[in-house]
């Protein structure tokens, strides 16, 4: 008996045919891009979605479901199922660790264009050892000493941004870069790193987009179908040792544009 899959491999012209909620799912989304509903906006009930598509109440709420895992809509029983207010797109300069350290500011109040008095933070901090990842990513020998430091980042108190950074204990043993009760620290970790003579010269990023983590998702209040921005950052020191690593810094990816410039001579 040949299967669906039999009939595109042997004849190259079948398609399987798209589940109806899906196709749904996907008409909905394109009306609410269009501005169709407006942020707020109620949308159709679900018997008048139904007799709209002609299907089941079943296949409505499956493709409600999966713009609500996008972050599209969000339902309630009593007020039904609304366009969900999307939250502003955010730029990320490349230069954005350019600012003077000792600003009353960091990059992350720069991305968000917020000031320190909106600015929050939720930290943990704890010593570690360097696995093999992040060996590499120091260009250290496992297993050296480091100081994890676990963040959450606020605007407004809206979770955008989580991340973990890295330093070398051996860097901020007993200094108030390793205390906890300093954060946030006006200028970033730049100015943190400038007040024990570590002259950055460098900054590199490398950038990966995914699905979110359960984590993830609940850390940054998105549904489970909203891709987040995934990227390690490394401060190089002026010798051309690495002395910090955040791995990972995460941010949801459907409002976040990274910016870069090149200047090529001629």
């Amino acid at each position: 008996m040949c299967t669906q899959i039999d009939a595109i491999t042997n004849r190259g012209s079948t398609a399987v045919a798209q589940p109806e909620y899906l196709r749904i799912a996907a008409d909905l989304r394109r009306r609410i891009t269009a501005g169709e509903w407006a942020p707020g906006d109620q949308i159709p009930t679900l018997p008048e979605l139904c007799d709209a598509y002609g299907v089941s109440q079943t296949t409505i709420r499956n493709a409600i479901a999966l713009l609500r895992g996008e972050g599209l809509v969000e339902s309630n029983a009593r007020a039904g199922t609304r366009v969900r207010p999307r939250p502003p797109i955010h730029r990320m300069a490349a230069d954005r660790y350019r600012s003077t350290p000792g600003a009353k500011s960091t990059p992350y109040t720069r991305d968000q264009g917020i000031g320190w008095s909106e600015y929050r933070l939720d930290k943990r901090f704890e010593r570690v050892q360097a696995d093999a990842e992040l060996a590499a990513l120091f260009e250290c020998a496992p297993g050296e000493q480091l100081l994890a430091r676990h963040f959450i980042f606020y605007d407004n108190d809206q979770p955008t941004q989580m991340s973990t950074s890295y330093v070398r204990w051996s860097d901020v043993a007993g200094t108030p870069v390793a205390d906890p009760i300093n954060e946030p620290w006006p200028g970033g970790t730049r100015a943190q790193l400038a007040t024990l003579g570590i002259r950055v010269t460098q900054i590199t990023e490398s950038f990966t987009a995914a699905m979110p983590t359960e984590v993830e998702a609940a850390t940054l209040r998105i549904g489970a179908g909203v891709p987040v921005l995934r990227y390690t950052r490394r401060h190089i020191a002026d010798t051309g040792r690495v002395v910090e690593v955040a791995h990972p810094i995460v941010r949801r990816g459907d409002t976040t544009i990274v910016d870069f410039r090149i200047d090529l001579e001629d």
